[in-house]
């Protein structure tokens, strides 16, 4: 029996979910980058005008579909 805190399978599995989780957070970051620096053209008041709030949305739709694509090209090349 194993009396170690965590066995091999359990530490695997907890370092996967911490390279998903860095991933997801790398990706979130590089969005927000890229998104304000397109759509945020002035100094940012208190609320996002419409437009703004529009390329917002609009940019990270397209952000998070591209990486979508860009995954599952990657899933079928193995």
């Amino acid at each position: 029996m194993d009396n170690s805190p965590l066995n091999s399978a359990e530490l695997q599995q907890f370092i996967n979910q911490e390279k998903e989780r860095a991933m997801v957070n790398e990706m979130v970051a590089k969005l927000t980058s890229a998104c304000w620096d397109k759509c945020i053209t002035s100094t940012p008041g208190s609320k996002f005008s419409s437009s703004e709030t529009s390329c917002l949305t609009n940019c990270a739709q397209r952000y998070m579909d591209l990486s979508i694509l860009i995954m599952k090209r990657f899933q079928n090349m193995h």
